[in-house]
């Protein structure tokens, strides 16, 4: 068995979505939607020089997923094992967000492309940078045909 690995939020998404239903189901899909993160005051000074970057990436942690190994994803009909999917119901409930940063107020993110639920614990923030983050591939397995999907598929109860 694995040890256990305690992680403490940083902070909080505020949202205008409170019910995982119906949400966006990735960042890129929800472009226009805006939220904010409060990162709290104790960790205030690690936001020194993030004004400067225009993505971020928030490791969150998806709170009310459930844990499963194998799912049927929003952008397919068919099972797939959890790892070879994004869904958010998985072992640790790990989110990963790539969102836009609007502006810096006090200990306030204010982003673009927003796909999380109010209220969700945020673990960890990181810039984006494209010269570190990009890779170029075109095996991306299921995805091929399930990115059609994208601009219509939204959050159901499936994940809960």
């Amino acid at each position: 068995m694995p040890n256990t690995i305690c992680l403490q939020p940083i902070g909080r998404i505020h949202s205008p979505f409170t019910s995982t239903t119906g949400m966006p189901i990735q960042t890129v899909a929800a472009a226009d939607v805006t939220g904010h993160v409060e990162v709290f005051e104790a960790f205030a000074p690690g936001l020194r020089d993030i004004e400067h970057f225009d993505y971020l990436i928030l490791l969150t942690q998806l709170h009310q997923a459930s844990e499963k190994l194998e799912v049927v994803p929003f952008m397919d009909t068919q099972s797939h094992g959890v790892f070879a999917t994004r869904s958010p119901a998985r072992p640790n409930r790990l989110g990963l967000s790539i969102v836009r940063l609007l502006r810096v107020e006090g200990c306030a993110l204010h982003f673009s492309g927003n796909d999380m639920l109010d209220g969700t614990p945020v673990l960890d923030i990181k810039p984006y940078v494209p010269a570190l983050d990009v890779r170029q591939t075109e095996r991306i397995g299921w995805f091929q045909q399930g990115l059609q999907r994208l601009p219509e598929a939204v959050s159901d109860d499936r994940m809960k």
